[in-house]
């Protein structure tokens, strides 16, 4: 049987690891709509050069 303090610290254990992957998803998520973001912006660069020249 586990005492009380040892089942809270394993649910803060618990807690810091959900924390941890919730962040790790946000950051994949805004990197991918970053290199979406920066793919977009050169298409739009290059179409516009060439009504330039």
């Amino acid at each position: 049987m586990t005492s009380h303090v040892e089942q809270r610290v394993q649910a803060r254990i618990a807690a810091a690891k959900q924390k941890r992957e919730r962040r790790r998803e946000q950051r994949a998520e805004l990197a991918a709509a970053r290199e979406y973001g920066l793919e977009a912006r050169h298409a739009a660069k290059l179409r516009n050069q060439g009504r330039q020249a």
